[in-house]
């Protein structure tokens, strides 16, 4: 697992308080967390983290972990796996 796939686990592991085996298979609204405040905070620290602004498409599309991946690639984001 590269450092970018790890910084991305680390988010979702923190906040949404779960393990990595839940992580890499939740989608939105899984977890009370993950709701329309949830994800905005999700998307913010996902731009901070890896230094980005994603387009507004992209934030409605981040609709699960597996898809998180798809799109943070497009941005040139190495994910690894």
């Amino acid at each position: 697992m590269n450092d970018n796939m790890k910084k991305y686990l680390e988010v979702f592991e923190t906040m949404f308080q779960v393990d990595e085996a839940k992580a890499k298979t939740l989608n939105y609204q899984d977890v009370v967390a993950w709701d329309s405040i949830g994800h905005m905070d999700l998307i913010a620290t996902l731009e901070d983290t890896f230094d980005i602004e994603m387009e507004t498409n992209d934030i409605i599309d981040f609709s699960s972990f597996a898809k998180g991946v798809e799109i943070l690639r497009k941005y040139g984001i190495d994910l690894g796996e």
